[in-house]
């Protein structure tokens, strides 16, 4: 049995900028029709179900729906959520606030979502550190969110998806692809970009205008661009009786509407064909 999934990240940018972005973002996803969606900077339900209207996205957490506290910043830059066409449920929030990283009020939510004739899947929304010398904080919360998958893996591959503030070549994304080991520990997931993406993929970029000043005042150097947001996809490694086939990976919200650019982070929309095989040793 093959089921093609749609998957989507995108950074909303909190309330900032232009409040037509919301209605921008939210035609957007009805376009686009994802069937699962990890959203980052939602300010709160509010905004999620103003993303979310009339999408058939009608499964959604915020991450306040499931936290018994705000973190410190939530009320101005938001935090993660997850949608969903089908039933899907949090089995674990994770605070990724770590030492020389307390600034982070976007909490990772772990979601198993019920894919048709399938069964569950283990869906990842995350967000890591932002700041450009955190990577240490970064390693140690990719560390961590290999620990989530593992304690609540399923079958069908994991999906992480989110906005981990790190170019491919970071150790983090490293760690996460298979190519370098944190602390003796080593893991493997597939960038879909990597896999099925044309060009640089960059979803940071100075090319876009809500993200110009925002870049400026974080990088302060001229021509900056980066790939940042990702799809990642559990290998065969830890999932020898299914498969999830990266099949393409496109930019997504990537140009103006009308003068407004939905956000200051391009999305990354993924198509993938998951599998499974029972008969496999």
């Amino acid at each position: 049995m093959n089921v093609r999934l749609r998957v989507l990240t995108v950074n909303v940018q909190n309330g900032a900028g232009d409040p037509r972005r919301t209605g921008i973002l939210a035609d957007g996803l009805r376009r686009l029709e994802p069937d699962v969606v990890a959203f980052q900077e939602v300010l709160g339900r509010d905004q999620l179900d103003g993303l979310l209207d009339g999408t058939g996205l009608s499964h959604r957490t915020h991450q306040a729906d499931v936290l018994a506290y705000e973190p410190p910043f939530a009320d101005r830059y938001g935090g993660n959520a997850v949608a969903s066409r089908w039933p899907h449920r949090v089995v674990e929030v994770l605070d990724q606030r770590k030492a020389g990283a307390p600034d982070v009020p976007w909490c990772t939510l772990a979601a198993a979502v019920e894919v048709p004739s399938l069964g569950e899947m283990l869906f990842i929304a995350t967000t890591a550190s932002w700041r450009l010398d955190a990577e240490a904080a970064r390693e140690r919360q990719a560390l961590a969110l290999v620990d989530l998958d593992a304690r609540h893996r399923r079958e069908l591959p994991t999906v992480i998806a989110g906005d981990l503030n790190a170019s491919p070549d970071a150790s983090s994304i490293r760690y996460l692809t298979g190519r370098q080991s944190l602390n003796g520990l080593s893991a493997c997931y597939h960038d879909a970009w990597e896999v099925a993406g044309s060009g640089a993929g960059h979803t940071w970029s100075v090319d876009n205008a809500a993200g110009r000043a925002e870049i400026d005042a974080v990088v302060r150097q001229p021509g900056h661009r980066r790939r940042i947001d990702y799809v990642l996809v559990g290998s065969w490694h830890s999932h020898p009786r299914a498969s999830a086939r990266v099949r393409s990976a496109t930019l997504a919200f990537d140009t103006p509407v009308d003068g407004v650019w939905p956000s200051d982070h391009y999305g990354v929309l993924v198509d993938l064909d998951v599998a499974t095989d029972p008969d496999r040793p």
